[in-house]
């Protein structure tokens, strides 16, 4: 059983979590990934104890009027998390990512052994996710290729993390 927490929500914390993170669309018009990623959570997660499941994205789509106020709600959602999920299908268009970057820069700086980096090879512009997958296995973060096998890892971090 999962529960899923979206931002502006109260975050719990000492329980298992997984943070979903990359891209957010901009508008109507482009798909998050995000709904994919969470009934493939849902199917993997068999343990006992319910997982929560963060996501920054807006529960009915609505935004904070502030901008501090998402960048905050965000934050506390990636200090709880147990492990910090990246999915990057990046779409220089649609989907840039470069709050993304900022957030992996931050993460694998300080927290590396609770990421793993997912970076399509198929998505739009895959030739902006090299830099980020070299540092990934520089610091020994798991890389996948696809939404399946980081979904896999990040549970499995989850499990395995004291926090």
């Amino acid at each position: 059983m999962i529960e899923l927490v979206y931002a502006h929500e109260p975050v719990p914390s000492g329980v298992p979590s997984v943070m979903l993170l990359g891209p957010t669309p901009r508008s109507a018009e482009v798909e998050s990934w995000r709904p994919a990623a969470v009934d493939l959570i849902a199917a993997g997660w068999q343990e006992p104890e319910p997982l929560v499941v963060l996501s920054p994205e807006s529960r009915g789509g609505w935004r904070a009027r502030e901008y501090d106020d998402q960048v905050a709600a965000e934050l506390e959602m990636i200090e709880s998390a147990r492990a910090l999920m990246f999915w990057i299908p990046r779409d220089l268009r649609t989907m840039p990512a470069f709050t993304t970057n900022v957030e992996f820069g931050l993460i694998a700086g300080t927290t590396p052994e609770r990421a793993v980096l997912g970076c399509p090879p198929e998505c739009a512009d895959p030739e902006r996710n090299r830099y980020l997958i070299w540092h990934a296995r520089r610091l020994g973060i798991p890389v996948c290729d696809t939404l399946e096998r980081t979904v896999e890892t990040a549970l499995e971090i989850a499990r395995q993390s004291p926090r």
